[in-house]
């Protein structure tokens, strides 16, 4: 017997599977045109989405105050509502670098699951995949931060899949 999906969980887990398939088609996209580099196409789009959800999230919300304060919103709240759980760690060296763990990251798992990004070449290594398959959410939480006011650069890594740390370096002024 199959359950029926009924509610607000019918229409998220429709939503997921979309974004899902989406990121997969952007990367596929920008990785068989010839006119500009990949990563700073998709980084442009990232970048734009994360300023406009944070500032979706954050309309009806105190200004947020410390730098700490905004990492946190980031790995609690923003986290959860875009990648469906909050960070699994988040350390820092207190001088302006944070890192995220993210021990079973949703937008790469069907890379570690079947070994194979669905619609890419064969013989592209998986990690290579990861690299352009991180390039939005790198620029979703930039941009996020970007409008909440902290400049700074987002890297990411997966060293084993699905499992993902971000690393973000703040822009001291």
């Amino acid at each position: 017997m199959i359950p029926q999906l009924t509610g607000p969980a019918k229409g998220r887990r429709c939503s997921e599977t979309c974004l899902d398939l989406l990121a997969i088609q952007l990367v596929r996209y920008y990785q068989k045109q010839n006119l500009a580099p990949a990563a700073a196409s998709i980084e442009a789009i990232g970048f734009r989405v994360g300023r406009q959800l944070v500032e979706r999230y954050t309309q009806n919300r105190p200004r947020l105050g410390e730098h700490l304060d905004v990492i946190k919103f980031i790995c609690k709240e923003f986290w959860a509502d875009l990648f469906g759980k909050t960070v699994d760690n988040l350390r820092t060296n207190h001088r302006g670098t944070f890192v995220l763990k993210d021990n079973n990251f949703r937008w790469i798992v069907r890379l570690s699951a079947n070994q194979q990004a669905p619609g890419m070449p064969a013989q592209t290594p998986v990690t290579e995949l990861a690299k352009d398959f991180l390039v939005l959410p790198c620029a979703i939480v930039r941009g996020a931060l970007c409008h909440l006011g902290v400049e700074c650069s987002v890297s990411a890594e997966s060293m084993t899949l699905p499992a993902c740390d971000f690393t973000i370096n703040l822009k001291m002024r």
